[in-house]
């Protein structure tokens, strides 16, 4: 499924963080269930540690092509660089583990 659809779900039913701050905060504690960034950050720096992070605790990560749509699929009127969903709510069967 697609990525944005399956944050718009999350943001809906379940529950999300926005900011790579806070995404990296929540791969550490292990509530994150499902994590996408931006391929187009700028700054690379910024949100290259988190698909390394992700495989380390074993969570589905996922790359998309705009930060402008993420922060849309969000909710948020300012481009967001990564999201991570903390409770799946009714995206939960979206998810596919990819390990």
């Amino acid at each position: 499924m697609d990525a944005y659809k399956i944050i718009e779900k999350a943001k809906r039913t379940g529950k999300i963080e926005k900011g790579t701050n806070e995404v990296t905060k929540a791969i550490e504690r292990g509530t994150a269930k499902f994590v996408v960034y931006a391929a187009d950050v700028d700054p690379k720096e910024i949100v290259q540690h988190i698909p390394v992070l992700c495989k380390e605790k074993n969570i589905s990560c996922q790359e998309v092509e705009s930060k402008q749509k993420l922060g849309i699929a969000a909710g948020l009127s300012v481009p967001a660089s990564s999201i991570v969903v903390i409770e799946l709510g009714e995206a939960e069967q979206d998810v596919t583990v990819s390990k």
